[in-house]
């Protein structure tokens, strides 16, 4: 994709929604960085309904402690892998209490000492919370960089540090939203809504399902 394609590309989305967020419910620092952590291999909606019972009860690391790794998993046992999510929960909430003043650091190291918190995890709480420019490769953002020519490459680091470079700087901090959403929403894995895409005519996807291509039956 051309540098001016890849400008209009954000312009679009930035013009479409101006002020992107993550759709993880969160109130605190440290409830988005307990959301993110659970959100692994899982749907931000199953997150959201388990925290919904969870953070009224315990949304603090001292008070997620109390309850104990047993009583964290009746809240969470909904979502996948919560047995080994409970286990880092804890782990991570002792090291925040002992380490950090039971407070969420601004810091990547420290952000990835903690259990389950990994380059991605690290990547969305600097990103959210503290305003910056980084880049969340997941499963989405992968696929759509790959498919649409933003950013070609073979794992996620690779196609992390190509986003950073191939994006205008102008439009880094918020572009980890918008292509999360639009990967989400529009250009799904197996169908992707190709006719209804803003971008369409800036995409290097070869196999783009548009209305004209359909026949009548699959219209």
């Amino acid at each position: 994709m051309r540098p001016a394609d890849r400008y209009e590309f954000f312009r679009r989305l930035q013009a479409a929604n101006p002020h992107p967020n993550t759709e993880l419910v969160y109130s605190t620092p440290f409830e988005l960085l307990i959301s993110v952590v659970l959100s692994a291999q899982a749907t931000d909606v199953g997150v959201n309904k388990a925290t919904a019972r969870l953070y009224p009860v315990a949304n603090t690391p001292e008070a997620i402690l109390a309850l104990g790794e047993e009583g964290l998993m009746d809240y969470i046992n909904t979502i996948g892998l919560f047995r080994s999510k409970a286990r880092h929960i804890m782990g991570l909430c002792q090291m925040l209490i002992e380490q950090h003043n039971s407070q969420v650091p601004h810091d990547r190291k420290a952000l990835e000492a903690l259990p389950g918190v990994g380059r991605k995890t690290a990547n969305v709480i600097l990103n959210t919370i503290f305003g910056e420019p980084t880049m969340a490769v997941d499963t989405h953002i992968f696929r759509l960089s790959n498919r649409t020519g933003l950013a070609k490459g073979k794992n996620v680091l690779e196609v992390e540090q190509k986003l950073l470079k191939n994006i205008p700087k102008e439009f880094l901090v918020d572009a980890h939203h918008w292509l999360i959403l639009h990967g989400r929403y529009v250009c799904t894995a197996r169908k992707p809504k190709c006719g209804a895409c803003m971008v369409e005519d800036l995409c290097a996807f070869k196999g783009k399902i548009l209305p004209e291509y359909l026949s009548e039956s699959q219209k």
